[in-house]
């Protein structure tokens, strides 16, 4: 009796921290026969657990939400606090681990009883922390469905509002969720657009779970860093150009990796790309990223323009003058002064 209750709580763990588990997957990790899987799941469903089964090949269990909170040891009250503290958690940043406070999230959302969901969303409402800057809002249930789909590694499916107002339905694999600059953002694999993708998710509506589930790609800590701070850099700057580099797109993508995003192609030889910067000197700066050799042109408004010209000039005349002469060595300088 105790080797099938270790069993069944094993079972549970299992479903509690995977959305879909394949019966023959369940069945190997707890050293069993599917069979025996089956019986252990009529046990959890008779402790209160609701547990969807679906049959065939790519069939398997999952767990949803009940007519009551299971045997969490939580009282309604308790359960009700612990969603809140991790929906303002989550939404505030006020602890690192952004995904560790997504999945905690989500994982007690999930078995959530739909009157008890409705008073975490009022709630939740009503109690904000004072003294913390907050970005566009979101919504955390959003923030927890979407990190569910990153934890599954399930494709989904969502309309996105750009920032120029364009509307899209995207199709993707979405592989982490970080928040950034009071913001945040969905790092994925855009299976149309067949490349990478980073989305701010308050402009992320009627998100759809698929069932399809994918193997991730390989993505390192700082890969996932670079990602976001490219895409934290598209938002529109006080200062912006386009530059008309003599190169064509795929060598300048291979040049500047993820900052090559939103690049185009102007014509087979010749790229247009957009910088930008809180003034000149920023924008000026981005400019310097273009390979030495390649010649450019850029559309930078006035008075910017002049500004970086006379800049350069003057630079450019500091360069051709003569050296300034070497400070003096500290024991000459003591001596000048007796």
């Amino acid at each position: 009796m105790a080797d099938t209750t270790s069993r069944a709580l094993s079972l549970l763990n299992l479903l509690q921290t995977h959305r879909h588990w394949p019966g023959s997957e369940l069945a190997e990790r707890l050293g069993v026969t599917e069979r025996t899987v089956r019986r252990d799941v009529e046990r959890l469903r008779e402790l209160g657990y609701r547990i969807e089964s679906t049959p065939g090949a790519a069939g398997g269990y999952r767990l949803e939400a009940g007519s009551a909170v299971p045997p969490l040891l939580l009282t309604d009250e308790e359960a009700v606090a612990m969603a809140i503290g991790l929906r303002l958690a989550a939404s505030q940043r006020l602890v690192r681990g952004a995904d560790t406070t997504l999945t905690a999230l989500a994982k007690l959302e999930q078995v959530l009883p739909a009157p008890l969901r409705r008073r975490v969303n009022a709630l939740a409402q009503t109690v904000q922390p004072a003294g913390i800057r907050s970005g566009a809002p979101v919504s955390t249930e959003l923030l927890g469905e979407l990190a569910l789909a990153c934890r599954d590694h399930e494709r989904v499916r969502f309309t996105y509002t750009a920032a120029s107002g364009e509307v899209t339905l995207r199709r993707v694999d979405p592989h982490a969720l970080a928040p950034a600059d009071r913001h945040w953002y969905l790092l994925c694999w855009d299976v149309d657009k067949d490349d990478w993708r980073t989305f701010r998710v308050d402009r992320l509506t009627d998100v759809r779970h698929t069932r399809v589930f994918f193997r991730p790609k390989p993505l390192t800590p700082e890969e996932i860093e670079e990602f976001i701070l490219v895409a934290r850099s598209w938002v529109r700057q006080p200062v912006e150009a386009d530059a008309v580099m003599a190169m064509p797109l795929d060598e300048m993508r291979a040049y500047f990796g993820q900052w090559g995003q939103g690049a185009e192609a102007e014509d087979d030889d010749h790229t247009r790309w957009g910088v930008g910067g809180a003034d000149w000197r920023e924008t000026m700066y981005g400019l310097t990223y273009i390979p030495p050799g390649v010649e450019y042109a850029t559309d930078l408004a006035e008075p910017g323009r002049s500004d970086l010209r006379e800049m350069l000039e003057r630079m450019l005349r500091a360069l051709d003058a003569p050296p300034p002469p070497p400070r003096p060595e500290p024991s000459q300088a003591h001596q000048s002064t007796d």
